[in-house]
């Protein structure tokens, strides 16, 4: 898989012109060459691909980056990546501008004098963006876990328990059974928290006669998923009932319509032109989704200002939501990945409202 990732990496750097490239940010080192340390340069021109790491890491380096050369600096990297650039005639090499802060800019600029430093932008996202099988294997095993551990708590959950010991209980569950870690900092957020889309499990207990939306995920082997589930404790109103049921029926007009070539801007429309028909389009502020992957959040989105297109291969979000202040609020989402001819629905999770 690294040497097919390596070939469409040499094929952005043709296409952008440059004679090298330079990648720091761990997310796009570790899709790029599969080293998985905290610390390292990944340098790749037409014909040569360094990873430049230090002594902590060369040994676990040399099993994982096989189609790296893996070098190690003596606590000057930037030095040494310079005298690899020189000894290969590199004129031009890119670098990863939405991950290099201005400071390491300026060094950048000292440190390769005589060499143009060229920004690119989020080309090695896109490529990320497209799932291989392995990388799909692993998403799929994350929302396995995950779904395992929203049936699991729907026993520990009942009026007196906090709000973080649901969390904590969702996060031993996940790690108990092959995660490692949860993908994100759980939500839990019950009451008129709920109306809260990214209310961060507090002391709050849980209560009666009240939402309690949950929004986890697991980290199976660098890979994330991300559900959520919205379940009742008590007695639902009919209020409670009319905005659980918009919001299933707007997550289910969505699977329904999504399909290979529909823009971001299109996806997000299915959902959100429904809420607004159902009188709570106010109540409907983010966007319907994002890609993720080995990062929870990744470019492709699913919003009123995207215009890129689905594409065979990606794995988005769905979750639609209605957050009402003071009162509660409702977000299902589940985990699709597009494909020829549509979408196939990861999670398998119930939806309907759960009582407890």
């Amino acid at each position: 898989m690294e040497a097919q990732r390596l070939s469409k990496v040499r094929e952005v750097i043709e296409q952008q012109e440059m004679d090298a490239l330079l990648i720091s940010s761990p997310f796009n080192r570790r899709y790029v060459t599969g080293f998985t340390g905290t610390a390292g340069w990944a340098v790749i021109t037409q014909d040569q691909a360094w990873l430049v790491t230090d002594f902590r890491y060369v040994s676990q380096a040399g099993q994982q980056a096989k189609e790296f050369e893996v070098v190690q600096h003596g606590g000057q990297p930037l030095e040494l990546i310079r005298e690899k650039l020189g000894a290969a005639g590199v004129k031009k090499m890119g670098f990863e501008k939405h991950h290099v802060p201005f400071a390491d800019y300026e060094t950048y600029e000292r440190t390769f004098a005589g060499i143009e430093l060229a920004p690119i932008g989020d080309a090695i996202e896109k490529l990320r963006g497209i799932k291989d099988e392995r990388e799909q294997h692993c998403i799929r095993k994350a929302i396995e876990i995950t779904e395992k551990a929203f049936a699991f708590i729907l026993g520990v959950m009942k009026p007196g328990v906090t709000e973080r010991e649901v969390a904590a209980e969702l996060e031993y569950f996940m790690r108990k059974n092959g995660a490692v870690s949860s993908a994100y900092p759980i939500i839990v957020a019950s009451g008129a928290r709920s109306a809260l889309p990214h209310g961060l499990a507090s002391d709050k207990p849980l209560g009666m006669n009240e939402f309690v939306t949950m929004d986890f995920g697991a980290n199976y082997e660098g890979y994330c998923s991300d559900l959520t589930r919205t379940v009742f404790i008590g007695k639902p109103t009919e209020r409670h009932r009319e905005i659980y049921q918009i919001v299933m029926e707007a997550n289910q007009s969505v699977l329904e319509g999504l399909k290979p070539g529909m823009t971001g801007k299109e996806g997000d429309s299915l959902a959100r032109e429904y809420i607004t028909g159902r009188g709570y389009g106010d109540y409907f502020g983010h966007g319907l989704g994002h890609a993720f992957g080995l990062e929870i959040h990744e470019p492709m989105r699913f919003s009123q200002q995207t215009e890129d297109k689905l594409e065979p291969g990606m794995i988005m979000t769905v979750e639609p939501g209605i957050y009402l202040p003071d009162f509660g609020g409702v977000r299902i989402e589940d985990n699709i990945l597009v494909t020829d001819t549509g979408i196939e629905v990861l999670t398998t999770s119930n939806k309907e409202l759960i009582v407890l």
